[in-house]
């Protein structure tokens, strides 16, 4: 399996760039855990995207934490997709069902999550001869 680094990982997604919100050291451990998820032996010519979609999506919600933890709330709180919200006389909603994945779970909280089951889901189908 390819070992990735948090440089490689940034030039892929240049949306973490800063790193000082996303420090080398913490894109590290992510991709340390998302080796330990995603099978080279499956995802074969994939296995960066594996890697850094599993990396990305534990970024988003690890600055959620951070954020949350910025403004006195509870890092780690759980929530779902916002389906609807008002302030004042204004309102949205979004269609939620639009985006998310039958069975998603953990992984439909961050649009990298989502796409990383996505792939998941089809390098999971059909035998591996070894």
């Amino acid at each position: 399996m390819t070992t990735l680094t948090p440089s490689q990982f940034r030039s892929d997604f240049p949306e973490f760039a800063n790193a000082t919100v996303y420090p080398d050291s913490i894109v590290q451990m992510w991709l340390t855990v998302a080796a330990s998820l995603v099978n080279g032996a499956r995802w074969m010519e994939l296995t960066n995207i594996g890697l850094v979609l599993v990396t990305a999506h534990h970024l988003v919600l690890s600055a959620r934490d951070q954020t949350a933890a910025s403004v006195g709330g509870v890092p780690g709180l759980m929530t779902g997709p916002t389906s609807a919200k008002s302030v004042d006389k204004v309102s949205t909603s979004y269609d939620t069902a639009a985006a998310t994945l039958d069975n998603a779970g953990f992984w439909a909280l961050s649009s990298f999550g989502i796409r990383f089951l996505t792939l998941a889901r089809m390098m999971g189908a059909g035998g591996l001869q070894l």
